[in-house]
């Protein structure tokens, strides 16, 4: 008979490992690098309010980070020509570069992840997350 007691305690313990160690990854989850693959997945284009939903925290931290990120260049923000209560944030040609270099950096760091639990083990953590994803 399986103890899931265990099992959930061993699983908790290893989540916090790979939090402790993937923590660049977390930061990213919820910083200005989300908000920008998330424009980029919006079609180059979202309001603000489509934003703090998809990062979960509140419009006055999507502002400051949106100041930020048109600071440096990586997006603009204009008035909605059809509805004025609107503001479109859109990425600009050098957003569109970066998240695309940051695409290839995340893919190269979980490309040597999956390459250093080698073949078997890497295809099974694909189909186990992919499972934990459907039960969730």
């Amino acid at each position: 008979m399986t103890d899931y007691d265990e099992l959930a305690k061993e699983f908790l313990q290893n989540m916090r490992t790979i939090q402790t160690a993937g923590k660049h990854i977390q930061d990213s989850l919820r910083g200005e690098i989300f908000v920008l693959f998330f424009i980029k997945k919006m079609g180059g284009k979202a309001v603000p309010g489509q934003i703090s939903s998809a990062v979960g925290v509140s419009s006055a931290r999507i502002a400051t980070t949106l100041n930020s990120l048109e600071k440096k260049g990586l997006i603009t923000r204009e008035i909605d020509s059809e509805d004025r209560r609107k503001i479109i944030v859109e990425l600009t040609k050098e957003g569109e570069t970066h998240v695309e270099e940051e695409r290839k950096k995340q893919m190269e760091k979980i490309k040597g992840v999956l390459s250093a639990l080698g073949e078997e083990d890497a295809k099974e953590l694909v189909r186990i997350v992919g499972r934990i994803g459907e039960v969730l």
